[in-house]
């Protein structure tokens, strides 16, 4: 290709694949169900959208090492702690019986639907096991479940994909050898390769506590200095034992995440705008690979083993993996309708299947189109019909607000206390020890974690935030984190306003949403509580009380409207009134 058709095809892959993800936004989609036709109609117009053209051999490294990024960034969003009980036991039975009963049945039924031999029957069985945080995720934000269906979900996806990538690679050897590898052998070649990617791991795991501790790279050097720690390891990896590296880039994930060494910020806006685009160009570059012809006699074979997968081995799957433990039938019902195929089966299939096709396997063209099928089928089935089948199942989160208070003064706490008489689902969070102990034994719960993740309700253990309300005592940091925490967190973010003589160094400068009105600011409500004023919560009357300020109103469908500078909600019959009551009425002033 000359140096222009590089330039037009490179450049026509970002924008496309951008403007997917904006389009999808736009219609309220996962952004799959456009990604993937859009990449497919572009390969099919032009051959410059061709990503084994444009970079030949390197496509198929640079794409293992892309989705060693995005693993890594899946494991940055699982917490241990909440891999516990009945959770923890479904999630591993969803692996390993559902990598067993998915390749099984497909390797059967892909001979007499595709017409393929058994060895790229057996191939394409093993590619089709894995899911994936890359498509789960976005599903589940878009649905919004239950947040014990959301911790097993994205479990599942998260460590499912690197043991499909790794079995992927023990098939492809063994078909390509074509010695009929015996069992034993090939359980050591996948203990070798796992073993290989939990060194590797450890290693790059070693080497990020000292760049991001020891060193202390500050916000911009510490998120570059992730991404070349990750795509090096999972570069050494792979050289050594093919496709470890998925393992080893899951491994530092979740060490890094629980690891209480690594207690500064490491998931960053820039990192997940990252993986954002890497996900958007891996889904347009590899659609575009599938070419019209190559579907002609694949469509509707493929089509069928989609319904076998969706129909026949996910429920079964669930319901074998549930059996004895407290998930209810509306929660077993949804696990049994989640199961997209997703990047990591497009990475593997574009991998290996043209390989296999060189060596003459039988059906091994076909591998990639089918794959592409079963992924278009399933991620358009469950991005369109999950919201409605979690919602007839009844396993949706509540309508209701959930707040995240951010901050641990007396009066934020009382607040934190207030809001939950009301009906909601209250989070604080507070730095120091001390503060995040007052919280607690309030009885309130501590939202894990470091502030700027755990206020973006980034990771599923934080799902379903609304609103984030910066109550510290320091105004700069409530505007600064006011500032970041808008533009990338979805949930709404407010902060109490600074006094009219602030001498800080940005609070009085910063816009947003100041909470409570222009009088009220972050000093004068801490001032009235130490003088004795309480926080109450009272039904909507005819007018306010003498001498109280409204906060907030609590609206009967368990909505949260504040009050801020710019707005004041108007009550409604059925709401409840959160108000701030007159100094010295209704509690003893503070000491």
């Amino acid at each position: 290709m000359t140096t222009n058709q590089v330039l037009v095809g490179a450049g026509l892959i970002l924008v496309l694949a951008v403007g997917s993800q904006i389009l999808a936004s736009l219609l309220r989609i996962p952004a799959l169900i456009v990604l993937l036709p859009v990449g497919f109609a572009a390969g099919a117009a032009t051959g410059d959208v061709n990503p084994q053209r444009l970079l030949g051999a390197a496509f198929s490294p640079l794409v293992s090492l892309a989705v060693a990024v995005i693993l890594y960034d899946a494991g940055l969003g699982l917490d241990l702690a909440r891999l516990k009980g009945h959770t923890r036991q479904v999630v591993v039975r969803l692996i390993w019986i559902g990598v067993l009963l998915s390749w099984v049945v497909v390797t059967l039924l892909a001979g007499p639907l595709l017409g393929m031999d058994g060895r790229a029957s057996l191939m394409l069985g093993v590619i089709l096991v894995v899911s994936g945080p890359t498509v789960v995720g976005p599903l589940l934000s878009f649905v919004r479940p239950k947040d014990r269906l959301q911790h097993i979900l994205i479990w599942e996806g998260s460590l499912i994909d690197p043991v499909g990538g790794v079995l992927g690679a023990l098939v492809f050897h063994a078909v390509d050898a074509s010695t009929g590898r015996q069992v034993g052998s090939g359980a050591l070649h996948f203990l070798g390769s796992a073993a290989v990617g939990v060194a590797g791991g450890l290693v790059g795991t070693a080497v990020l506590w000292v760049l991001l501790r020891r060193i202390g790279l500050g916000e911009l050097l510490g998120t570059t200095a992730q991404l070349a720690v990750v795509v090096g390891v999972a570069a050494a990896c792979d050289v050594i034992r093919d496709d470890s590296g998925l393992i080893a880039a899951v491994v530092m994930g979740l060490a890094v995440a629980n690891l209480r060494s690594f207690d500064e910020p490491v998931r960053r806006a820039f990192f997940e705008t990252l993986v954002s685009l890497i996900l958007g160009v891996l889904f347009v570059s590899i659609s575009a690979t599938v070419t019209p012809h190559s579907l002609q006699h694949v469509l509707l074979p493929a089509l069928a083993l989609s319904a076998v997968l969706v129909l026949v081995v996910r429920p079964l799957v669930s319901a074998v993996s549930a059996l004895g433990t407290d998930l209810s039938k509306g929660e077993r019902g949804f696990v049994g309708w989640m199961a997209p195929r997703g990047i990591v089966a497009a990475a593997t299939a574009s991998t290996f299947s043209a390989s296999l096709v060189d060596r003459g396997i039988g059906g091994a063209a076909k591998i990639l189109p089918a794959t592409f099928v079963v992924i278009v089928a399933t991620v358009t089935l469950y991005g369109l019909t999950a919201a409605p089948v979690a919602r007839r199942l009844g396993v949706l989160r509540s309508a209701r607000s959930r707040p995240l208070l951010v901050g641990a003064e007396p009066w934020a706490v009382d607040l934190g206390l207030a809001l939950r008489a009301a009906g909601l689902e209250v989070l604080m969070w507070a730095g120091p020890e001390q503060q995040r102990e007052r919280i607690e034994r309030a009885g309130i719960e501590v939202a894990p974690g470091e502030l700027l993740a755990a206020a973006a309700g980034q990771g599923a253990e934080l799902a379903g935030i609304t609103a984030v309300l910066l109550l510290t005592a320091e105004d700069d940091f409530n505007a600064l984190a006011a500032e970041i925490l808008r533009g990338s967190a979805e949930s709404a973010v407010y902060r109490t306003g600074p006094p009219p003589d602030s001498h800080g160094v940005v609070a009085p400068f910063l816009g947003g949403d100041i909470l409570f009105g222009a009088g009220l600011t972050r000093s004068a409500l801490s001032d009235r509580y130490a003088r004795g004023a309480a926080i109450v919560v009272l039904p909507v009357a005819a007018a306010l009380p003498a001498g109280h300020d409204l906060l907030f109103v609590v609206r009967d469908d368990g909505r949260l409207d504040p009050v801020t500078e710019g707005a004041t909600p108007v009550p409604r019959t059925g709401d409840h009134l959160v108000l701030l009551g007159p100094a010295g009425d209704g509690r003893a002033p503070s000491a």
